[in-house]
């Protein structure tokens, strides 16, 4: 068949240059600039094929046997999901696509701690693509977010605190929850207690209130999270207290000075 009607029906469909035998290169390049995917079809690729085919459809990389890291570095910076096509990728390209979307380390192979921890930083819930996430990388997540608890399978319990400090309601992500977490979890947040209150009595709880009330370097937003629990409350049916009284008598200068002033805002 004349090489002009060949380049006809390649003009009509360019994917009809897989089953022309021995194309000529007029043929291929004409094929490509019509649909860059056809590179799959074509065999002896040469640079400018190759380009030609990138620059019309990205997606084409995934048929470049050892695409230059120009190649690969233009792909990547169209579109973070590109890695998944990309061969043995060098730490610079991954971390091009992770500054994109954290998202991307579900393309990475063994991440190193570092590769983990810019994924959480760009998006946190990126943690549920990383099979066994460092503790740090844990630690991290749960900082931006809470929520990302939810994401990892066995955490970790200095993630798991972290969480519960940020937002009680982590709590309902935690599964093997026993009483000494539940002691060590309202340590750091009271308003826990809203989850937890059958799991603890009224005795356990006044003695580890002492404990933290106590401390000079009681936080403060611990003191007015107490003083405005509805669970905790003088006419509250699950924890009955006179919480300014308990801090009168148990609580720190600090926690006793907080204390006034809440409840002058109160009045």
């Amino acid at each position: 068949m004349e090489e002009s009607k060949l380049i006809q029906m390649i003009n009509n469909n360019p994917n009809i240059i897989a089953t022309i035998n021995n194309p000529t290169d007029e043929m291929k390049l004409f094929a490509i600039k019509k649909n860059g995917l056809v590179l799959e079809y074509i065999e002896n690729q040469t640079k400018e094929m190759q380009e030609l085919a990138i620059e019309n459809n990205i997606r084409a990389i995934k048929y470049i046997n050892n695409p230059t890291e120009d190649m690969i570095i233009k792909a990547v910076n169209s579109g973070w999901s590109i890695l998944q096509h990309i061969k043995n990728p060098t730490d610079k390209v991954i971390k091009l696509a992770l500054n994109k979307s954290g998202w991307a380390i579900q393309y990475v192979k063994n991440p190193s701690e570092e590769l983990q921890l810019i994924a959480v930083r760009k998006n946190y819930d990126s943690i549920k693509y990383i099979k066994e996430p460092y503790e740090s990388v844990q630690e991290e997540a749960v900082k931006i977010s809470y929520d990302a608890l939810r994401y990892i399978q066995s955490p970790k319990f200095s993630a798991q605190l972290i969480a519960i400090k940020n937002n009680e309601a982590a709590i309902s992500f935690i599964i093997d929850l026993d009483k000494d977490k539940v002691l060590e979890f309202l340590k750091i947040n009271i308003l826990v207690i809203k989850y937890v209150a059958k799991k603890i009595s009224k005795a356990e709880l006044e003695e580890l209130l002492k404990h933290v009330l106590s401390k000079e370097d009681v936080e403060e937003r611990y003191i007015r999270d107490f003083l405005n629990c509805s669970t905790i409350d003088r006419n509250s049916e699950t924890i009955k207290m006179d919480k300014v009284l308990f801090i009168y008598k148990y609580g720190s200068k600090k926690a006793k000075k907080i204390a006034v002033d809440e409840k002058l805002k109160m009045m």
